[in-house]
């Protein structure tokens, strides 16, 4: 897969989920968040597993690499549902204790720090043009919220925790993903992972019942098949060809399309500040697609 079809890939993954935050926040008015979560994720797992074993059947077929998935596999899999479950957990609990700006800007600081693990524990030295475009990414992140935060209380603890967690996740899964060369199969296994781990304790600390359950069905669905299935496998597909801290800011331009959304559906509209941090934004993810071809390009004609 060419880099560009990659990255494309990956931008829509974030448009997947800018329009799934709606459906997130509404469907905490009936369920806790670890039930909502194990949930979601077990109806993702079940989405995605048909494609999984078509992927093994035909990988097994050509003989190519992740025809047969070991232990090692599998344990890789298992340790990324482990982080990808406290990413999102710690999350949907923070939501409960600190407003949506707050959130959408602490969490996107895990745009800076993807880069940064990246080079310290696997040695990926990104473009340097990651580095300007991280933070213009989170510069625009915050002027999409409105320039401005809250006094900072335990939920904004969490988004930071959370930002860890997801910057850990985007630099493991292209790793596990290229490594298995099985996307589907590691998708439908770290859902799997966090749908149980999820499920298991919601059923026992939060109250559920058949008319919560079925007030929750249509975000459960949505989130389950659309956002979980289809935007987290997209992403595992997409980052077995795109380093981590190109797909960091690829991935942060959700809060792009959130806004977009909230536009059209809600009828909300920009403020001048927006309107500024969306145009960052789409110029960081620009300068993040563009500027590597600009240099093979020219490495390409010095060579001429």
């Amino acid at each position: 897969m060419s880099r560009f079809a990659a990255n494309s890939l990956l931008l829509l993954a974030a448009l997947v989920w800018g329009s799934a935050l709606v459906a997130q926040a509404t469907a905490m008015d009936h369920l806790g968040p670890l039930t909502f979560t194990g949930l979601r994720f077990l109806i993702a797992a079940a989405v995605v597993l048909p494609f999984a074993l078509a992927e093994g059947r035909r990988a097994r077929a050509r003989g190519t690499p992740g025809g047969h998935l070991t232990r090692n596999h599998y344990a890789r899999f298992v340790l990324l549902g482990i982080v990808f479950f406290f990413g999102i957990t710690v999350q949907q609990y923070g939501l409960l204790s600190t407003s949506v700006t707050n959130a959408g800007f602490l969490t996107a600081i895990y745009v800076v720090m993807t880069p940064i693990i990246a080079y310290l524990v696997f040695a990926e030295r990104p473009h340097p043009i990651v580095w300007p475009a991280s933070l213009t990414t989170l510069g625009g992140i915050w002027l999409l919220g409105g320039g401005s935060i809250a006094s900072l209380g335990a939920g904004d603890l969490l988004m930071v925790v959370c930002a860890v967690f997801w910057a850990m996740h985007v630099c493991l899964i292209g790793r596990f993903a290229a490594a298995s060369g099985r996307p589907f199969a590691l998708s439908s296994c770290q859902f799997a992972v966090v749908g149980v781990i999820g499920l298991l304790p919601g059923l026992y600390l939060e109250p559920v019942s058949l008319a919560t359950l079925a007030g929750a069905a249509p975000e459960l669905l949505y989130t389950g098949i659309i956002s979980g299935g289809i935007g987290f496998t997209l992403q595992a597909v997409g980052q077995r060809w795109t380093r981590s801290a190109d797909a960091a800011i690829l991935l942060s331009s959700e809060a792009l399309f959130a806004a977009i959304f909230a536009a059209l559906l809600l009828g909300e509209r920009l403020t001048p500040a927006g309107l500024t941090g969306c145009l960052l934004i789409f110029a960081a993810i620009l300068a993040v697609q563009l500027a590597p071809m600009i240099r093979l390009r020219r490495v390409r004609t010095e060579g001429i």
